[in-house]
């Protein structure tokens, strides 16, 4: 199982040319494994909001397609994931990768991650080259 960092679905929807060749294998391989946290949803709707990525429609219709398009599988944010992710150490500030590091190490996923910081998380495995 997958779970794809923010920036790993908007690349893979808008910029494939960004994702390296050995992930873009491993999700053609994986193709029925692809997951990303509902903390995405929030992640992109903000880098929108605050004119740092544009997309072409509305977040919920861009979500909506890509999902369905690529066969990704939501992940929502349960009390369990919640209070996980505030009990990890505190290598990493960003509250959505948080979300996303403890919704991996509770189902067991490989993270698709540019960040290099994430995978210095006990019990977590992440994979960008």
């Amino acid at each position: 199982m997958l779970l794809l960092d923010t920036h790993t679905f908007i690349w893979l929807c808008m910029r494939r040319d960004l994702l390296p060749v050995k992930l873009l294998q491993l999700m053609d391989d994986e193709s029925d494994g692809l997951f990303i946290s509902s903390i995405t949803a929030t992640e992109i709707g903000l880098l929108v909001s605050r004119g740092k990525v544009s997309i072409p429609r509305s977040c919920k219709e861009f979500l909506d397609e890509n999902l369905a398009c690529f066969g990704i599988h939501e992940v929502p944010i349960d009390v369990e994931i919640a209070l996980a992710s505030t009990q990890l150490p505190p290598i990493h500030r960003d509250p959505f990768d948080r979300i996303i590091i403890a919704t991996a190490q509770k189902f067991g996923m490989t993270i698709l991650t540019k960040d290099r910081t994430i995978p210095t998380y006990p019990k977590v495995k992440a994979v960008w080259e």
